[in-house]
């Protein structure tokens, strides 16, 4: 049962035509239904919820879906608000911060960080996305290549994957031998202890998505059109090698989390809730200016966001 509120009604009528109609382009793309766009002047007609229920039942619409995700956008855009505010204190103070985003195949990473950098200042923000080494960075060592992606002053730099991949991926698939692995896992605390040390700010996360998830997300990027880039070879085996990724993952959270630079782990097989929630464990992180005026509470929910601790249960 759906419970209307008159709170719908709210926001200019312009906005929320704008958001309903956002809503429809994606399915009118997958589905050509051009008679659920919403007019203007239909639009107008609307002086109650129980009108606005009647209209948006009368096309089609799958209204419950609808209040979630315009409910869903005031939200993350409020956080994007305080998102810019923290951003300004970050250029203003010359902090340097590294958020670090990892998980599985198809957990969400590359999304959340769409929904951190959509209205952050290029001049002084980079996402970071390294590709396989070359041979040269191969002879290298192995930090090496992510030491010139570090922050300078007043930047933010968001890590889709990072000098992680040699903890999971990279033993997972055979793409390290056991010596290069270990030989990361002895220096990556003292590594990280470093950039503390140093004043940089480093935020690690782990997005956890189940199995059963995981297989239908990847499922949907083979089939559609605009996500084949993020196919990738990985994913073909990324069900089959679940157990062995399971392992990886727990060692590398039970021997790389410490109090300097501790894992936050994401329950991401709701990807809305993940986005909210990332964000706001980043805030509520910072003291910058202006965050004791913020519209939207920065108080994360414990159910999405947690701190890693020794013997942790969830399956990872």
């Amino acid at each position: 049962m759906i419970c209307w509120s008159i709170d719908i009604l709210k926001p200019p009528k312009q906005k929320l035509l704008y958001k309903i109609n956002l809503h429809t382009t994606y399915i009118i793309s997958s589905s050509f239904m051009e008679d659920l766009i919403l007019t203007q002047d239909e639009l107008n007609t609307i002086n109650s919820a129980n009108a606005l229920k009647k209209l948006l039942t009368s096309k089609d619409f799958n209204v419950k879906k609808i209040l979630k995700d315009i409910k869903y956008e005031e939200e993350l855009e409020a956080l994007q608000i305080e998102l810019v505010k923290m951003h300004q204190w970050v250029k203003e103070t010359r902090k340097r911060i590294a958020i670090i985003f990892e998980g599985r195949d198809a957990a969400g990473k590359g999304g959340t960080i769409s929904r951190f950098t959509q209205h952050l200042s290029p001049r002084a923000m980079r996402v970071v996305a390294l590709p396989k080494p070359s041979e040269i960075e191969k002879g290298q060592w192995y930090f090496q290549r992510y030491i010139k992606e570090l922050p300078n002053e007043g930047e933010i730099v968001f890590f889709d994957r990072s000098w992680y991949n040699r903890a999971v991926v990279e033993p997972a698939m055979d793409f390290c031998t056991q010596e290069q692995y270990q030989k990361f896992m002895e220096q990556v605390p003292e590594f990280e202890n470093m950039l503390y040390q140093d004043g940089i700010i480093v935020i690690k996360f782990w997005f956890i998505i189940d199995k059963k998830e995981q297989k239908e997300r990847i499922n949907d990027r083979r089939k559609n059109p605009l996500k084949q880039w993020k196919v990738s070879p990985i994913d073909e085996v990324a069900q089959k090698k679940w157990d062995t990724f399971s392992n990886y993952v727990r060692l590398m959270l039970s021997k790389t989390h410490t109090l300097y630079s501790p894992w936050i782990l994401v329950n991401a097989n709701n990807k809305q809730k993940a986005r909210l929630e990332s964000i706001r464990y980043v805030l509520s992180r910072l003291d910058y200016d202006g965050k004791d005026k913020s519209n939207v509470s920065l108080i994360y929910d414990p159910k999405t966001i947690s701190r890693y601790e020794d013997g942790y249960s969830m399956n990872i």
